[in-house]
């Protein structure tokens, strides 16, 4: 098994670890397609994502799509050949948060590629069953591993509420921004403004369903939306960037009565929060953790609507060169967004 190990700070080297056959209840699958998450690139750049260190060696990874090889004693209901996307957390299903259905609070949580889990950037593994999903037909390996961020998405939309009509400002058009675009504008937003410096996203941002695009670096994006709707604000914001000063950002621009979603993870350990624009607004203010059983809504969800969110995709890379695809990702190379690494040759 060739797996892509971050050994150091922004440091990956490849190596070959024996896999052997699956255990009773698991499955063994060959990673086809991984695609690289904005939490990835927080471990390799930051050495952290939150207040989650790096604990060196780890391999990273957590958005996978691939083939059935092998089956374990007691697994029915898959064969060889199966193609499947894999469900990347493990929880206790018998704590409060489980039994009242808040998975994704579990008091013992796990993902994939995190210090305590090892990832998926590797040509094949062995899981438990119960974290397999069928693919539907139409979507390529590649195109599958969007239904994990589409699943976070799927999951803040609870607290977004977007109404028929209302109006969005997202900040942020990365892979999470442009999928969050997709989704609000799906569930009938009216209008919605991207905020993003890199001019090469702003037209994936347009596909996806912003109407206007604002640029940061080139007028306070605050302001202009103030301006656009009359000094009100938006109904919603939700911010995929959580860099400089967006947050604040988000409570500024939202009306009077309005929602405020933090989809992003900040680098920072404490974030310096404009409390009383918060309190005197009387906003409702939503943090997203992952998603909660929301893979097999995103699976439908990107087959039904394949062509709004394939171009989201931008590059393809070999798992040998998974130092060279998180550098680009890094610097903004060669008009990137989405990065998909190949592990299986």
């Amino acid at each position: 098994m060739s797996v892509a190990v971050l050994s150091a700070h922004r440091r990956f080297r490849i190596e070959e670890n024996p896999v052997g056959s699956p255990g009773p209840g698991e499955i063994q699958v060959r990673v086809e397609a991984a695609g690289i998450c904005g939490s990835d690139v927080h471990y390799f750049s930051e050495g952290h994502i939150g207040d989650t260190p790096c604990v060196y060696p780890m391999v990273l990874g957590h958005e996978p799509a691939g083939t059935v090889l092998a089956l374990g004693d007691g697994v029915t209901g898959w064969s060889p050949g199966d193609r499947v996307a894999i469900e990347n957390q493990f929880f206790c299903y018998h704590c409060e948060r489980c039994m009242t259905g808040r998975h994704n609070l579990c008091d013992s949580a796990q993902i994939m590629g995190s210090p305590e889990v090892p990832g998926i950037f590797r040509d094949r593994l062995n899981i438990g069953a119960i974290n397999l999903l069928p693919l539907p037909a139409n979507l390529s390996f590649a195109q599958a591993t969007l239904y994990e961020p589409v699943s976070i998405i799927l999951h803040s939309l609870r607290f977004a509420q977007v109404g028929v009509g209302e109006t969005v400002a997202v900040f942020g058009a990365g892979p999470i921004g442009l999928t969050t675009i997709a989704a609000v504008k799906l569930a009938g937003a009216s209008r919605i403004w991207a905020v993003e410096p890199l001019p090469h996203r702003h037209a994936l941002a347009r596909h996806t369903g912003a109407a206007a695009v604002l640029n940061p670096r080139d007028a306070d994006p605050v302001k202009e939306i103030l301006k656009e709707t009359g000094g009100k604000g938006v109904d919603l914001a939700i911010d995929c960037a959580t860099r400089d000063d967006t947050i604040n950002q988000c409570l500024n621009v939202t009306r009077a009565g309005g929602r405020v979603v933090v989809t992003g993870v900040p680098a920072e350990q404490r974030y310096p929060l404009e409390f009383h624009t918060l309190r005197k607004k009387e906003l409702g203010f939503f943090t997203v953790r992952r998603s909660n059983h929301n893979g097999p809504a995103a699976l439908k969800l990107l087959s039904e609507q394949l062509s709004l969110f394939a171009p989201i995709i931008t590059h393809h890379r070999p798992l040998d060169a998974i130092q060279q695809a998180f550098e680009m990702i890094e610097s903004y190379d060669d008009q990137v967004a989405k990065v998909i690494i190949v592990p299986a040759p």
